[in-house]
């Protein structure tokens, strides 16, 4: 299924107005406002569900500086609710109207559904790259959770390719204090997705930090993972070489004991079967007494 790499959601564009950058005609202009609604600045409020946690007080400041020039330019989409409207797209909007000192502010009110809400709120901030990789890991799992929606639906409504969600939620599999680190941009992206490599949460931690620390590069992290996997690698035959020397031994006592081929079939978890071969019945008779003659004796 071919995905868009640009542009709004699928259908998204229906449900949300697309304000043009371009000069409009004094129709055009006429047409959008009477959509619009002038409402009080303090009956608005955030969507508490919405992906963005985090503002750059700079930039808020930097557009509350424009509306206090020129206004708000582009309306909110709000949906009401039982006493205050509820904002969809544009909180970051609000937040430097407030700033400015506004009392009113324009909003479009619409009804959506819950997922709709979620999409349209995801859609835009990844739009104008507004959130932050956890941000939007969180957002798609979400999407993909509690609406029961498959990845493939994720990507074409958000014009991602499948592989670049399934690549942001893999990073909810960090350690939490990992991801913090993402969030506060103390590593990137790039060096999340090595430290991957690693599953024990204290020592992806530990990396993560000796990559700031030491401002490693993704490509600097990338040959850490390798040399520790090597590492991993080498514990584990050594490891395995002392087991098969201690099972094989095993193996030639119970075979001088019983007089037959006893085979040990170990398991990584620590589990397994013992073989005691015979090759006639009068010899399986002889195993069976020897076994009874050794319970009796214990």
């Amino acid at each position: 299924m071919a995905v868009k790499k640009t542009g709004l959601g699928k259908g998204l564009d229906t449900m949300i107005p697309v304000y043009s950058t371009k000069p409009k005609s004094v129709k055009e202009t006429v047409e959008i406002k009477k959509n619009e609604t002038l409402v009080n600045i303090n009956e608005v409020e955030p969507n508490r569900e919405q992906p963005r946690k985090k503002f750059d007080e700079d930039a808020l400041l930097e557009l509350s500086e424009s509306i206090k020039q020129y206004g708000v330019l582009q309306p909110l989409i709000v949906q009401k609710r039982e006493d205050y409207y509820e904002i969809i797209a544009g909180e970051r909007r609000w937040r430097a109207a407030k700033m400015a000192g506004l009392k009113e502010i324009p909003v479009i009110v619409k009804n959506f559904t819950e997922q709709e809400i979620v999409e349209i709120s995801l859609i835009e901030n990844i739009q104008r790259e507004d959130l932050n990789p956890i941000e939007e890991a969180q957002a798609y799992k979400r999407l993909l959770t509690e609406f029961q929606l498959k990845q493939d639906e994720v990507a074409e409504r958000v014009s991602k390719s499948r592989t670049a969600v399934t690549n942001s939620m893999r990073l909810l599999k960090l350690d939490t204090r990992v991801q913090q680190m993402l969030i506060d941009d103390m590593i990137t992206t790039g060096h999340a997705r090595a430290l991957l490599a690693v599953e024990d949460g204290d020592l992806q931690w530990k990396l993560a930090n000796q990559v700031f620390d030491e401002k490693l590069s993704v490509r600097d992290v990338e040959k850490l993972m390798k040399s520790l996997q090597k590492e991993k690698k080498e514990k584990e035959e050594k490891k395995d070489n002392v087991y098969d020397y201690i099972y094989q031994d095993m193996e030639e006592k119970m075979k001088a004991i019983l007089g037959t081929k006893v085979t040990v079939n170990h398991r990584s978890d620590n589990k397994g079967k013992i073989e005691i071969e015979y090759y006639s019945n009068d010899e399986l008779e002889r195993i069976y007494d020897m076994l009874q003659k050794i319970n009796k004796n214990m």
